[in-house]
């Protein structure tokens, strides 16, 4: 009986394969361990009724989709998803994107000294740390001392008991913006200088030039820029610094109110199947986008 024999280039693939699994091992571990484990546990921890404390905590049970009826009628959930919403289009949408394209408009012909020194200075604001922040903007807003109430001359406003939502979309708008210009400064970079100079030869306005020129080349990218700016101002916990939710849940956006829900309250099974639904709508945001993206390429 004739054996058959394997060819040479057969085993320099499997041995090709066996190391390229072999380097993906540690990383593939390292996800399973800080990622898919803990989503595992969470939809888990969303279907029983386990808490911080208590018999609960000892032995919780199965309780099904009660969480998730529940979550329905909260009003407190209800008021989180809204308060999100609008924390997500004010700084997000509408105020990093704005002021994110339009520092990068400005400055693609600012000097190189006055463009880097912007630049630093917008960066600044978003890589330093969270606590650190929140702590100048408490003090900017702040009743008594506060720098805002010395510039306006209001001395007495307590802006974050007053207009807790306003002063966090400011915050986050005034924070979050360096990543957008950074990416319309590079955005900027593709459209063909040729065109702009066609534009303003011809009489073209600003706003004409913005749209039928600029945004045309760089539609892929508002469209990128916006789902992530959305999904990281979505899943924010900075609100909490300021606020801690307050006055009486006016800025308790949904993330502050999982804080609130598990390690204030206990539940931590309903605060799971609420981090779920919030895992789901980050998804469903991302599909729509995407989407957007394809049918716009």
């Amino acid at each position: 009986m004739a054996t058959r024999t394997k060819h040479p280039a057969q085993d320099v693939a499997g041995l090709g394969t066996g190391r390229a699994l072999g380097f993906l091992a540690p990383a593939m571990l390292l996800i399973a361990a800080f990622l898919v484990f803990p989503a595992v546990w969470t939809i888990y921890i969303g279907v029983t009724n386990y808490r911080l404390t208590g018999v609960e905590a000892v032995s919780p049970s199965i309780v099904g989709l009660a969480n998730y009826t529940r979550a329905l009628n909260d009003a407190l959930f209800h008021n989180a998803l809204w308060l999100t919403m609008l924390f997500v289009l004010g700084s997000a949408i509408i105020g990093q994107n704005i002021l994110g394209f339009t520092l990068a408009w400005i400055l693609r012909r600012a000097r190189p000294a006055v463009r880097r020194t912007v630049e630093a200075l917008t960066l600044l604001a978003w890589i330093l740390p969270s606590t650190v922040v929140a702590y100048l903007w408490i003090a900017f807003f702040d009743r008594d001392t506060g720098t805002l109430n010395s510039i306006l001359g209001t001395t007495g406003t307590a802006w974050l008991i007053d207009y807790p939502m306003v002063c966090l979309v400011v915050f986050n708008t005034w924070r979050g913006t360096a990543f957008s210009m950074m990416l319309y400064s590079s955005a900027l970079q593709a459209v063909p200088p040729s065109q702009l100079e066609s534009a303003r030869m011809v009489g073209a306005s600003g706003w004409q030039t913005l749209r039928d020129i600029v945004f045309p080349h760089i539609r892929g990218h508002v469209l990128t820029n916006t789902l992530l700016i959305s999904l990281w101002t979505a899943n924010d916990f900075s609100p909490f610094l300021l606020t801690k939710g307050g006055p009486n849940h006016e800025s308790e956006t949904v993330p502050v109110y999982i804080y609130n829900v598990a390690l204030q309250g206990g539940e931590l099974g309903y605060s799971s199947a609420i981090s779920f639904l919030l895992l789901l709508a980050n998804l469903l945001v991302s599909l729509i986008y995407l989407r957007l993206l394809r049918r716009r390429a």
